[in-house]
Order: C-alpha cells, then structure tokens, then sequence
C-alpha cells in the first residue's frame, strides 16, 4: 500500500481525471473527459500500443455494429475513425429483418492507431503519457462501512498524481499470461509488456478481480497463400458509413479491398484431435474461463464433432503489410502442430506464419463490483470499463468508456449521471447485461441480448442518443443542428407518404410488377410501402413529388413504415416497465429483514444493490414475488 514520504522521493503531480490504459476504452474516456473541459491524463504502457488491435482489425459485426453507430451518435470518435481505415465494409444479415442488419468493417490497423494517437495528442486539456500505473491511493470516507475514495495513483517509476477520478481500462493487461502450447511467459498482447502490480493493489483495496481467457490466430504471409482456391468475399455498394461526420458518398469512391474463405477439412480435424492434449487450453494450464461465442479451433472440434468443416476467414491486417488474419482459427496449439494446422488448408500448403496464434489469460473486476454509471459501489471516484469489466471487443470496450468518461466528467461538472436504459441503446443493454446480472465469461454484443431490438436498431441510433450526448455536452451544436435537420426530414417524409394517394390503376401496375396482390381502392404511398415486397426505391415510378433525399433518411423511412405495428407493441412494453424503472431503490434497505422476501432473493438483493425495482426484477434469482414485496415495502414506506 502506498505510504507517504519525502518530498524529495518523488514528483507530485494533479489532474481532474486519469485514465489507465490508451485502448478502445481508454480513448472514448479521456475524449469524452477532455471534450467536456475536463483536465485530463491518459497514461499508457506503450504510446505505441495506443487504440491497438491486437486481434482481428475489423470493427462491427452482428450486435456490435449498433454500438459503434451508438457511439458516434453520443459524440464518440471510434465510428468516425473506422470510417477513414475502412478497407471493406459489409452489412450482414440482410436476409433477416431490419432489427439484424450490422455493419462491419475491415480495418487499416496501423493506420486506425495512428489517427486516434493524432486525434488524442491534439485535444485540448487532455495529456498522453506512457508510464505504467502500479497502484491507486484511496482515503476512507465512512470508518462504519467501510467505503473509500479514489485520491491518487502512483507509476512504475515513483511519480505521485493527485486526482479526483480514476477509470482503469486495462484491457487484457492485468497480471496477463502468453500461452502458446505448454509455453507459458508473461506478456501482454503482441509481445507488449503486461501490467505488474495494478492487480495486487486493486485486491489490497477490496476489489474483487476475476480470470479469464481469450486468443488470437496466426497471421499468414499474404504472398504465401493461393488465393486462387479461396471463395472471395467482396465489399458492399454502396458504403454506409458509420459515422454522421462522414459525409454521404465520401466513401462510395473507396477500392475495396477483398476478404476470402476457406474451410477446416477432415485432415485439419484429425491433427487436432491427434493433438489435442498439447493445447494449452486441454492440459490444464489454463484456468481462465475463455469466451463462449468465440471459442478456438480445438475448441470447436471437440464441441461441434459431427461437423465435417469450419468456416474461416481470411482477411487483410492492412494495405501496407503482408499479415493476413485468419478469423475463425484461434489456437494455442504448440507452434509445430499450428504449421500442421495450417497447412492442411487449401490454399495455404506453402503459408507460411509470421505470428504465432496464442491465448492469454488476465485478470478482470467482477462487473457486480460496478453501478450502472460503471464506478465501483465500494470506492468513490473510481470507474471501470472495457475488457476489465470482464466485456470481449472493441466495440463494448469504446463503449463503456464514452460512459464511464461522460459520467466522470459529469459528476465533476456537478451534473447528474449518465444512466443508459436497456430500452433505448444498446449500451444500455450491454452496462445492465453487466451490473445486474455479472458475467462468467467475456461478455460478448449480439442483438439477441436485448428485448427492444426492433427499436434499437442502427439506422436511428443518432434519434435515439444525439439529444443525450448533445445535453452531456459531448455532441457540439452544429453537430446536433445537422442531426436535428435529418430528424426534420424523416418525420416530414413520413407525413408526406401517408397523405399522398394513388388510384388502384397506377398501384397495380407496381403490385403486379413485383409479384403483390393488386388493390380495389385508391391507396398511400405508404400503406404500399408496407406490403413486404415494396421499397421505397420502387414508389419512386409512382411518386411525382419526391425528392432526393439522402439514403439513411430513405432507410429509416422505409423501416419505420414498414415496422410501424411491431414498434409501437414494443413501445407499450418500454411504457409498462419504465413504471418499475422510475420506481427508486433506497440505498440503505435491509433486504435480509425484509418480510416476505426469499432469502436467495435478498442475498441477490444485498449484493447487487440495484437503484431501481426494474433493475431488481432483472436480476436473476428474484422472482416476481420477490418484485411484489419490494413494491408493498416502497408503498409503505
């Protein structure tokens, strides 16, 4: 534990807020600090390493594209720099509904890390330092409970520095372990030092730190594969950026570049199964628990046996390097049986590996430790984001950060916090998923994990969340005019659809043309839109007055119409829980003497915490009746 001393033993120095760590998290806090007028330290390991992807540099995907759209529409920078790096850009599911659609784009790693050192060593009241931090200094606020107060943070070299509010965002740093077969040297990703000391210092101050696990492919010399046995994958036309700073058709231009794929066979199968006690993840090495919906190589054949191949991908790290990523190929196989792996590929009988896939184990903060504003219950001033809250991606990691950034900021501000609600974002959903309910796996985005998809979709993540960040004083003015005027736009178009009519003649020659059942009556142009087989794009032969609107106008347009019945069921049901979410919690209730209440219940209760009846109903172990004797003690009193 820290100990003061000399004056003459160290430097002393002070900021409103620090931030432990420059990854995805650590960046979207110390901007969101900084943006707001907050004096503010980034502090990093390596300057080097900061907004790294030391897995695949792709951001998106199914689940985790709304966050990125989310993000940018509260004024976070991680959709406006993936949009200057993009190689390829896909939107996938589109044979689902509009609730599914993801973005996902292949990035430029190198030059991703790049813009967003530029980005934080040019923003005002904000300092980028490499140092390591080894451990945070706290006072007691209250003998009787014991809680405390984040006051400082000492470096690796001795440096002292006073402030008021810490976020830790460090990734898989912690106490971090390389693991390549019975290999086993403590490292942090890409051969980057690991964070020694932070940990112990954590738990010395009551933090509950858990272990976990994850990993990463080879990555293959791009000249040594043979692309001509490989599926390719091209880009879509055209590219919907991510970000409202990018303007439209600023990206319809961009040669993209092509991904590939290719298939595990029974040769790859067999050196696995053959091999299968030298995984570090099968010898028992291992103790971390590693992510479920991402599981390595040896992993998937031992759970999936019956399946006669795996799909991987095979996509570019960026334009100004040979590495190609393997997705989907994960292992930490001694490095002589990943050459085997390899290999027995088609295509890659002569690839050859210029990095080794490894796993890696680190230590994270159990989420339950954390309020829905992401600080600790038990040390004021302290937050926590990213992979330290036991979350997986870049994605949910930048995501956290904007929030525990804003809400640092905000309370310094004198302000109130920044408390998402699962019905209105995805971010919501993912700080709720980890603060009510914990997680005994890296905690991964998928749309399914929300009850509002319908609602949180990408294409209005800006009508969703520009008001919030412009109010937190994060999305400037003009930002939030040019969102106010596509906000204008939509809801005019809209009107205009449903009061413009068109005789059943004209109508039937589109119905017929497209395959729809043909109308008796005259009909709106937007009861046409709801017909499945319409789009907007085909009103266009019918619609004199239309004019040229910009496309995600046209794509929000069209989903509100054609969902209308389905959104409004789900508005109903935001509207009947948001009674139990405006339902506050005291913070001092005896849950153990509550009458009526079941006693794994109120151990839940207790634990957890939760500042609202709708947190608590979410909570698992509480049963409705449980719900019930919470409201009779809050009638009373």
């Amino acid at each position: 534990m820290y100990e003061e001393k000399n004056d003459n033993c160290f430097n002393e120095n002070k900021a409103q807020v620090a931030i432990i760590g420059a990854g995805h998290a650590g960046i979207e806090a110390a901007l969101a600090c900084a943006r707001t007028g907050i004096d503010t330290v980034l502090f990093t390991m390596s300057l080097d390493a900061v907004g790294n992807m030391p897995c695949n540099p792709s951001i998106g995907g199914t689940g985790k594209g709304h966050l990125v759209y989310e993000i940018d529409a509260l004024g976070g920078e991680m959709g406006r720099a993936a949009d200057l790096v993009t190689m390829q850009s896909r939107t996938l599911n589109l044979g689902k509904g509009a609730a599914v659609h993801s973005k996902r784009i292949q990035a430029d790693r190198r030059k991703y890390q790049m813009i967003m050192k530029k980005t934080l060593e040019k923003t005002e009241n904000l300092r980028l330092i490499q140092t390591e931090i080894t451990e945070i200094i706290t006072e007691k606020t209250n003998s009787d409970s014991g809680t405390q107060r984040i006051t400082g943070l000492v470096t690796s070299l001795g440096d002292v520095w006073r402030v008021e509010k810490v976020i830790i965002c460090s990734g898989t740093y912690l106490d971090s372990q390389i693991f390549v077969g019975n290999n086993v040297y403590e490292s942090g990703p890409d051969a980057l030092l690991p964070s020694r000391g932070l940990a112990d210092s954590l738990r010395a101050h009551g933090v509950n730190l858990m272990r976990f696990k994850t990993g990463t492919p080879a990555r293959i010399k791009r000249s040594s594969i043979d692309f001509s046995s490989l599926e390719v994958q091209a880009g879509e036309e055209p590219i919907t950026p991510y970000s409202s700073r990018t303007g439209e058709g600023e990206l319809d231009e961009l040669e993209q570049v092509p991904c590939h794929i290719v298939y595990t066979n029974g040769d790859t199968h067999n050196i696995i199964k053959e091999n299968i006690k030298r995984s570090a993840m099968y010898s028992g090495n291992i103790t971390g628990t590693g992510p479920r919906y991402c599981p390595s190589i040896e992993d998937k054949i031992v759970r999936f046996a019956d399946k006669e191949r795996h799909q991987l991908f095979v996509e570019p790290m960026g334009e100004d390097t040979e590495e190609m990523y393997l997705q989907g190929f994960s292992t930490s196989m001694p490095t002589d049986v990943q050459m085997k792996m390899i290999h027995s590929l088609c295509g890659f009988e002569r690839a050859q590996v210029m990095r080794y896939a490894y796993a890696i184990e680190y230590d994270c903060v159990d989420p339950l430790s954390l309020h829905p504003t992401l600080e600790f219950k038990e040390i004021e001033g302290l937050y926590g984001a990213g992979q330290f809250n036991g979350t997986s991606g870049y994605e949910e990691a930048a995501a956290q950060g904007l929030v525990a950034g804003l809400n640092a900021s905000l309370a310094l501000r004198g302000r109130e916090p920044l408390i998402l609600q699962r019905s209105g974002s995805y971010i919501g959903t993912l700080i709720d998923d980890l603060v009510t309910k914990g997680t005994n796996e890296p905690y991964r985005m998928m749309t399914s994990r929300s009850e509002y998809r319908l609602l949180l979709r990408q294409d209005n993540a800006d009508l969703r969340l520009s008001k919030i960040g412009h109010e937190c004083g994060l999305l400037s003015d003009e930002e939030y005019d040019k969102f106010l005027r596509k906000k204008s736009l939509i809801e005019e178009e809209i009107k205009r659809l449903e009061k413009t009519n068109i005789s059943p003649d004209r109508a039937n020659k589109l119905l017929e043309r497209i395959g729809e059942t043909a109308v008796s009556s005259g009909v709106s142009l937007a009861d046409l839109l709801r017909r499945p087989a319409v789009t907007y794009e085909d009103l266009s032969e019918l619609d004199n007055k239309r004019e040229d609107l910009p496309r995600a106008v046209k794509t929000t347009v069209q989903v509100s119409i054609k969902y209308e019945g389905y959104i409004k069921k789900q508005m109903a049901e935001v509207r009947r829980q948001a009674s139990l979410e405006e339902k506050v919690l005291p913070t001092d209730i005896d849950y153990m003497s509550l009458k009526g209440l079941r006693i794994e219940a109120a151990q839940k209760l207790t634990k957890i915490r939760p500042m609202t009846v709708g947190q608590a109903s979410r909570i698992s172990g509480v049963s409705p009746a449980d719900i019930s004797v919470l409201l009779i003690y809050l009638g009373i009193k």
